[in-house]
């Protein structure tokens, strides 16, 4: 391929991403699905006009460590910690019951097997993708009904940041376990390790980070090294640790959650991810979304996981909320409200993919999801809180 074509690429994919995700926007999508639809678009699939190639592999996968850098960098420690316990078991039943859910479906449609078989492994890492929350539809909804900070909102944010952080955890793992050649006793080493040298390391640098942050506020100079950070500890994660890449970047962004500047860095951040990298990571998926082997098995398939995605995040979080002595219709709005995929739904795939977890036709089934909770989500909070609304501020 000529250098200069790779230029009428990248055009062409700004131009289309933007486009589509302003359209997504006017149809109350998220933006990111509009901007999955124009790589599906202008893809081998349909237009043809961008063929995937490998300096596009390695922009996405820029792109993606850099957005879970920005997650990690916006992440609200003092939320997580005011919550407490009832936060941190909403979010394991929303990891562990998808989880399952995702396992369970795989095997369904394509065979019981038991590990460690790849089979059983594509099986888990489906459940894997299952495990993530996005929150920003519902903090929006919360916001504009009014309910953001009472109880109820405070405990679906927290338990939405703490639900993606256990859920990279558990990527973690499922990808060291697909070697053949990796004991399990290996991988959990090797992670405890990563989070021992993460926690010692990180309040070092975060030591440093703030003292400059301090003494130079508000300047480019930390933004600029806390992407230096983001970058070394996506290297140091993968080189040395065997952990994948966006765990390192997303550790990273919550070394530096707590410095003053954080919003300015992830600002800074969210420039990078706006105008360049983000619409070339999420045009990518629709790019490598494979429809030529889309079948009536793969449709039902789409429908199944859907529904088994949606129905185990209500169950899961709203059936511990309830345990925990909250309300049914409380309970069922702390189970709705968890429900929405989004980016890391997404970022979770794109990783399956690159280690052999997950087929390209497989992200149909992700869109599908991300497209049809985005939509139920508000709806549906918004009809439980009119019909059962709360006395809380």
């Amino acid at each position: 391929m000529e250098t200069y074509m790779i230029f009428r690429s990248l055009a062409i994919i700004i131009i289309c991403a933007k486009l589509m995700g302003i359209l997504a926007r006017a149809c109350k999508a998220p933006q990111v699905v509009g901007e999955i639809l124009a790589g599906l678009l202008i893809g081998p699939s349909l237009l043809g006009w961008v063929e995937p190639n490998d300096f596009l592999v390695k922009l996405a996968e820029i792109g993606v460590v850099i957005l879970m850098f920005e997650a990690g960098v916006t992440t609200d420690l003092r939320q997580l910690l005011k919550t407490g316990p009832l936060a941190f078991l909403i979010a394991c039943a929303g990891v562990f019951v998808p989880l399952l859910g995702g396992t369970l479906l795989h095997m369904a449609f394509y065979g019981f097997s038991a590990p460690p078989t790849p089979e059983f492994y594509k099986s888990l890492f489906i459940g894997v993708i299952l495990t993530a929350t996005s929150v920003s539809i519902t903090v929006e909804t919360l916001k504009e009904l009014g309910h953001l900070k009472s109880k109820i909102g405070t405990t679906i944010l927290a338990a939405a940041i703490i639900d993606d952080v256990i859920g990279i955890v558990v990527l973690t793992f499922v990808i060291g376990f697909r070697s053949d050649n990796t004991k399990v006793s290996q991988v959990i080493i090797n992670t405890i390790l990563f989070f021992i040298f993460a926690i010692v390391v990180g309040f070092i640098l975060y030591r440093l980070f703030n003292r400059a942050d301090n003494r130079f506020p508000h300047t480019r100079r930390i933004p600029i090294a806390g992407l230096a950070l983001c970058f070394a500890f996506a290297y140091i994660a993968e080189r040395f640790f065997g952990i994948a890449d966006i765990t390192g970047a997303y550790v990273a962004g919550i070394i530096l959650c707590s410095l003053h500047d954080s919003d300015y860095i992830a600002r800074k951040m969210d420039v990078n991810s706006y105008m360049f990298f983000g619409p070339i990571f999420f045009a990518s998926i629709g790019l490598k979304t494979d429809l030529s082997d889309f079948s009536l098995s793969i449709l039902w398939f789409s429908i199944a996981f859907v529904l088994v995605g949606l129905l185990c995040k209500i169950i899961g979080c709203g059936l511990v909320a309830k345990i925990a002595g909250s309300s049914f219709q409380d309970s069922l709005k702390i189970g709705v409200g968890m429900m929405t995929r989004g980016e890391v739904a997404l970022i979770v795939s794109q990783k399956g993919l690159a280690v052999g977890l997950l087929s390209p036709v497989y992200f149909t089934s992700v869109i599908l999801l991300i497209i049809v909770s985005s939509i139920a989500t508000p709806l549906l909070l918004k009809f439980l809180f009119i019909r059962h609304p709360i006395k809380e501020g």
